[in-house]
């Protein structure tokens, strides 16, 4: 799940990769079809993810009246407030959940 970017989460992208051929290039995996289906899988986590912080955030910090297609300054710093806390709890969760699987591997 877009570990960098979305703070965590133990799935790792596939790595695409030379040919074993060539020697210190590493390894290309054996089955495009699983690369495609690992990224699609990841797309969909990530697009539902997005979804739910959209909704989240939008039902709480926007006002419904739309006086001005700019958003107000309070509106603004509670978007910037909803999305920082999600991601937090995001990675929280997920390093928890990470620690968790380890120890009862």
């Amino acid at each position: 799940m877009f570990g960098g970017v979305f703070g965590g989460g133990s799935q790792k992208p596939a790595q695409p990769a030379a040919p074993t051929g060539m020697p210190g290039m590493g390894q290309m995996q054996a089955d495009p079809n699983a690369q495609l289906a690992a990224a699609e899988q990841e797309m969909e986590m990530v697009t539902d993810m997005f979804a739910r912080l959209n909704d989240l955030c939008y039902k709480k910090c926007l006002i419904q009246r739309y006086n001005d297609e700019e958003l107000t300054k309070a509106e603004s710093v509670c978007a910037d407030r909803c999305v920082a806390k999600f991601f937090q709890i995001n990675r929280e969760v997920s390093d928890k959940l990470a620690k968790y699987s380890q120890a009862n591997q």
